[in-house]
């Protein structure tokens, strides 16, 4: 049994690639979204046992979204239910061509920022539960939710839990210590977290912004990765936090906000080597070439369910097996709307097997 612990939000979109001044007043999308949240939509939906632990507050538009992850699988029986706190929500507008994707937060006083590590029975949360997921997104949002964050880490480590970890820095969040800059409020809550990890997951830039731990030859806001550079930040990350056992990097270059390369590396520490998908047929890094993107936004969560689902996969466990389903379920996840992966494990593997002509399947 997998578990992911974290805030789900309302996601609300203006339809296709409208501006919000143009589609306001008016209709809008709302669907459901958040990284731990879209992490265990998809594990569900590959065929896991999934859990996710959360607080809400009860009213309908609440009970509308458990029952969504219901209809996907996952185990919502242990929700915590306040009476204080809010339904979070976030906005997004899709970027087309040069013109970027945009987010807003509205996250303040949410029922996850309110609620006290105590309130939730993460001993119950917990029982048969054999791997723990959890994100640098929901600490960022409140001091109460960081400490309930690290307090479940420690707990599943106690209990013999496997734990991963996507670093997932957030710059317009972690501004619940004002004297603080959010890079160095990250830094100090993550590295309280990490000693806990067995898997880190980050994309090209988490590991400088929450580790300052830096990549050369890559210029993220310029589309420019340097591959091979990350086997080194993998390993000085793993120097830092000797009890990791892997760390995973996912590697995208912007050529625009529709035309993306995307691949990724997993580095593992029993091997002392990395591991680089896709790969052409000479075995050298090629990375899957994306135009006409639907949705970039939980493209990263998709991964890392990818990764999770092959690691506890006998037939996928391998570290190159493993990495290239991790990256061929999240390149199926940029033709998606929203931020729930809805691809299938057989999908995925044809993808990662070379079937990439997006033929019509008869």
């Amino acid at each position: 049994m997998f578990l992911a612990f974290g805030e789900i939000m309302a996601r609300i979109a203006p339809p296709d690639h409208l501006r919000w001044q143009q589609s306001l007043p008016g209709t809008v999308e709302v669907t459901w979204g958040g990284g731990e949240a879209n992490v265990c939509a998809s594990l569900a939906m590959f065929g896991n046992e999934a859990r996710y632990l959360t607080a809400l507050p009860r009213h309908p538009i609440s009970e509308s979204l458990v029952a969504t992850l219901r209809g996907l699988g996952v185990d919502t029986s242990q929700i915590l239910w306040r009476k204080q706190g809010r339904l979070g929500l976030y906005f997004v507008e899709k970027g087309a061509n040069q013109r970027g994707s945009t987010v807003i937060y509205d996250r303040e006083n949410s029922a996850v920022s309110l609620a006290e590590a105590s309130e939730y029975d993460f001993t119950k949360a917990l029982d048969g539960v054999h791997w723990l997921h959890i994100t640098g997104i929901t600490p960022s949002i409140s001091e109460q939710a960081c400490e309930a964050n690290l307090a479940i880490v420690r707990q599943a480590k106690q209990l013999g839990v496997t734990v991963s970890c996507d670093l997932n820095f957030r710059k317009k969040l972690w501004r619940w210590r004002p004297s603080v800059e959010p890079r160095q409020l990250a830094r100090e809550s993550m590295a309280e977290v990490l000693p806990f990890v067995d898997l880190v997951i980050g994309n090209e830039e988490d590991a400088s912004d929450v580790l300052d731990i830096h990549a050369e030859g890559t210029d993220v806001a310029h589309g420019q990765i340097n591959a091979a550079a990350y086997e080194r930040v993998a390993r000085q990350i793993i120097e830092r936090f000797p009890n990791l056992s892997r760390v995973a990097i996912t590697l995208r270059e912007s050529i625009s906000a529709d035309h993306n390369n995307w691949g990724a590396m997993l580095f593992d520490k029993s091997q002392d080597r990395a591991f680089l998908a896709p790969l052409n047929a000479s075995g050298e890094y090629e990375p899957y070439e994306m135009r006409n993107i639907i949705d970039r936004v939980g493209a990263g969560d998709s991964f890392g369910a990818g990764l999770l689902h092959a690691l506890n996969n006998d037939k996928l466990s391998d570290p190159q097996t493993a990495i290239n389903f991790a990256v061929a379920a999240s390149c199926l996840k940029h033709s998606v709307q929203g931020d729930f992966n809805y691809v299938t494990e057989a999908e995925v593997l044809a993808l990662a097997g070379g079937n990439a002509s997006g033929r019509v399947q008869r």
